[in-house]
């Protein structure tokens, strides 16, 4: 059983809560190679077509890095291959992730967020990147992540200030999808969550893969024109020939994800 963080498996959704109240859920590195672990299982596992990612009690989603653990052991975090929470730098996972914040996301927090597909927030949800004021970096994906989803001028706003933003803030600001009553936020996520599920597990793995590796291509035709296996993975699968069937016979698919 994990130590850190605990799992719920509800039909095709995988909820993992960070369970580190007494740190406000930061993170040290025997937290970061468990949940490393069960996103490596949940990737691997074809049963399982959404994640849901969220912090244990009602201050915060993560802190970020537990720097009181770094200053007691006296050398760099450790974070596994896969980066931070095991989601930060795992760019081969094509299944959505949703960020259930229901409060303060700080650092390597934020950073979580940031690498998830979709960011719920609670009303109580804080946002920052803070590593300037303690002489870091936002080096978990931040510096690149934000400008690339709310533009440079206003990810620099937040980078060069470490400043604190409120979950209507982010919202606006464009990193956030939905704000909602601290009481309803992990409702609002699976709401979410059942929505994704009414598509094909296929068609929204080849949509990811082709979104997020088409965003590094230099040009539109780059992106257009180039090669996504989850795609070639969709063409060549029962639910290519099950979504056109049903909607033709006015009844519901029945996704294989074969």
């Amino acid at each position: 059983m994990p130590e850190f963080h605990s799992t719920h498996r509800d039909g095709r959704i995988l909820t993992v809560t960070i369970e580190r109240p007494e740190v406000m859920n930061a993170l040290h590195p025997p937290a970061n190679w468990e949940l490393s672990e069960t996103l490596d299982e949940f990737c691997a596992d074809p049963d399982l077509w959404v994640a849901i990612i969220t912090g244990a009690g009602d201050r915060a989603f993560s802190a970020g890095n537990d720097l009181k653990y770094q200053a007691n052991v006296g050398r760099g975090m450790e974070v596994p291959p896969t980066g931070f929470c095991g989601v930060t730098s795992r760019f081969d996972n094509h299944k959505p992730l949703i960020a259930a914040v229901n409060g303060v996301a700080m650092g390597g927090g934020f950073e979580i967020a940031l690498a998830c597909d979709l960011i719920i927030a609670s009303e109580n949800a804080v946002f920052a990147l803070p590593e300037p004021r303690v002489g870091l970096i936002a080096g978990a994906g931040g510096v690149h992540r934000l400008p690339r989803q709310i533009g440079v001028k206003q990810a620099m706003g937040m980078l060069l200030t470490g400043r604190r933003v409120g979950a209507e803030e982010g919202q606006q600001l464009g990193f956030v999808n939905e704000v909602v009553p601290h009481g309803e936020l992990m409702d609002a996520a699976r709401r979410w969550a059942d929505q994704i599920l009414e598509c094909s597990p296929l068609s929204v793995r080849a949509s990811k893969e082709s979104a997020m590796v088409g965003l590094d291509s230099e040009s539109l035709e780059g992106a257009m024109r180039a090669r996504y296996e989850s795609m070639a993975t969709l063409f060549e699968s029962e639910d290519f020939i099950e979504g056109p069937a049903a909607f033709a016979e006015k009844r519901p698919p029945q996704w294989k994800a074969r």
